[in-house]
Parts: C-alpha cells; structure tokens; sequence
C-alpha cells in the first residue's frame, strides 16, 4: 500500500517508517495523522517487526502540524453549528491526533527516532513517544506551539517531562528556544549525537538489530513495564509486573538463550504471534 506521508519497509525484524515529504519538511498534513497509527498498528499486529526505527527525508525531520490540519475539519477548525457542541466536537478531535501519537506507545515493540535538521512542534509531540531517540549534531528540537500563541496539545507537555528535567521542559515550553542536539543529550532527550544522517542511519540500526536480537516476548513484557512504572507508584508497578509474569513468563526462551550460550551461537526467538483483526 502506497502512503502520502511514509515510506515503509521490514526486513529482519526491523520495521522502517521514513517521512518522505522533504520537500514540504515533512510538515504534518491531514493525511499524516491518519497513516501513522494506521501504519504503526499494521505492522504491531503483524508481529514479523521486533523494533520500529522511525527516520525522515531532506533537511529537516519534521517541521510540525502543517497548517491545513486547522482548515480540515482538524483541530482547531471552525464548523457551524451551537457552541458547546462544536466545543466538544474539538476535543474529540484533539483527542483523535494525540491517539495517533500514543499508538507508538501501545506497539508492542521498541520505537526508535532518528532525528536530522529541525524537529519542531508536533514532531517534538511524537519523538517524546518513541522509547529512544538520537540526533545528528546539525538537529535542534522546538516547541514550536507557544511561538504561534497556542498550547502543545498532543504529548510534549505530557511526556517530556517524564525524559527530561521539568524546568528543562518549561524552559523549552515557555520561550520556544531552540535546544541543540548537544543539548538535548546532555539533558537526555537523546541518547546519542552522530556526525552526519548517514551516521546516525548507521548508529540506530546497530542499535534496531541488537533489539531485534532479543527475545521479542520479554522486549515487550520490558516495554510494558518502564511505560508503566512512569505512570504509577512503585508499589503499584511491581505489583502489575508480579501479574505480568504470571501470564506471560514462559520458560522457552530462557532455555534456547542458555542452549545458545552453551553451543557458542546466537539465539534464535519465535516473533511474536499476529494480533487478529476485530471483528
């Protein structure tokens, strides 16, 4: 299937997804929001992908919610009718572009973002949802929605200050500064800094095939786990993984990783099982 915004490819459990609108930076149009989590849930119910490694096209990565979105029937889109509902009507649609968002949370597998040039308001939104992200030294992150007198309003405010110091964050969020990839991994927003796209390609890979690698039930189980111990009390966390395990700590492979180790080879792991489509 050919998508407006993305190109995408799996091969050796790795799932690609590159913005490929270069020469509009790779801006945030209607479409976009709907081929991500589309895209994003294919390839999770599949279960052939062990990790997501999301990239971009051109000289920046993303420039942000482009501005038809307003004039579509998008947020912030003026309809006709009573006030309330068309208030409520907004929300909803708010609601609807931060799912596509937190898609990337509910995959199954880890999200990587390669981040090039500018990373600008909803793109900030979406790297804040991936598990991971690196930069080359010529990015710089923004957000982009207090410079034009609105509110970011699909998962900055919400998840960056989980990464990243909350001053760090309303620093960022009150001025709209620029903050440069060095920056960004001495704060911790990126876990690393590469010379060049051609680079970080290379850096994000190793690290999408060193994942892949791993035993994708327990990569997932892990996943589930940091997500949710970000949101609740450790209490509550170690009971939720005392449960987890119950279900779905399985002892084959632990023992195909100790057979492995012991006949001096890499570990093979069955993918995850394909999610059926509901009814």
């Amino acid at each position: 299937m050919s998508h407006q915004c993305f190109e995408v490819e799996v091969e050796d459990g790795i799932a690609h997804l590159r913005l490929c609108r270069p020469e509009s930076l790779n801006t945030m149009i209607p479409a976009f929001w709907s081929e991500l989590p589309s895209i994003v849930r294919e390839i999770d119910r599949g279960g052939e992908a062990r990790v997501l490694v999301i990239s971009s096209t051109g000289k920046h990565f993303c420039a942000g919610m482009d501005l038809a979105v307003f004039t579509s029937g998008g947020a912030g889109a003026q309809a006709k009718g009573e006030m309330g509902r068309m208030r409520a009507n907004m929300r909803l649609n708010v609601l609807e572009l931060q799912e596509s968002f937190t898609a990337l949370e509910k995959a199954r597998m880890p999200v990587i973002a390669a981040v090039h040039g500018g990373c600008i308001g909803g793109a900030v939104d979406m790297i804040s949802a991936c598990d991971m992200r690196y930069a080359t030294r010529d990015a710089f992150f923004c957000i982009q929605e207090i410079n034009i007198g609105m509110t970011a309003d699909v998962g900055t405010l919400q998840r960056l200050p989980k990464i990243v110091p909350e001053g760090i964050v309303r620093e960022l969020a009150y001025t709209g500064r620029r903050m440069p990839a060095a920056r960004a991994r001495e704060v911790g927003l990126v876990n690393e800094v590469f010379d060049d796209h051609a680079a970080l390609l290379d850096g994000v890979m190793q690290v999408a095939r060193e994942i892949a690698s791993r035993s994708p039930l327990a990569i997932w189980g892990t996943k589930e786990m940091v997500n949710y111990a970000r949101d609740h009390s450790v209490a509550d966390s170690l009971n939720y993984i005392a449960t987890w395990q119950t279900g779905m700590f399985q002892p084959a492979d632990m023992m195909e990783s100790f057979q492995a180790k012991a006949e001096k080879r890499e570990p093979k792991f069955d993918s995850l099982l394909p999610v059926a489509k509901p009814l």
